[in-house]
């Protein structure tokens, strides 16, 4: 009966520390902002950097505009192509008013199929 409820328990601790693992470990890639620079009314310059575990693999960064009111003004979505562990790369950002900043949202190595084909979207 001991040797039950001391497997019970390990089996639980070790299912706790994956969950954590899994929810507070380093995230396989980041993206982060290192400089903007508003253009002019409608546009804005961002350079990201992405780090990610495995340099081989294409991934998607979305970047966004911000207004003084910190309203959205623009969005798109960056192809990062496979490069080394850290890489940056610029991209200009067409806004509906005036950004006061340019930031990433956030990176995943799920890239759409539009954006890692030449095809256009249609529609």
């Amino acid at each position: 009966m001991r040797w039950a409820l001391l497997a019970v328990v390990l089996l639980a601790l070790v299912g706790v520390s994956v969950l954590g693992y899994r929810n507070l470990g380093s995230a396989p890639i980041q993206g982060e902002q290192v400089a903007f620079e508003v253009i002019d009314d409608h546009s804005v310059r961002i350079t990201v950097e992405v780090q990610r575990d495995d340099p081989q693999r294409p991934a998607d960064c979305v970047v966004r505009g911000r207004a003084e009111s910190g309203e959205e003004v623009g969005r798109r979505e960056v192809l990062i192509h496979p490069a080394g562990d850290v890489t940056r790369q610029d991209t200009v950002l067409r806004t509906s008013a005036r950004a006061t900043i340019g930031e990433v949202y956030g990176c995943t190595y799920n890239v759409p199929e539009y954006l890692s084909t030449h095809t256009r979207p249609t529609g």
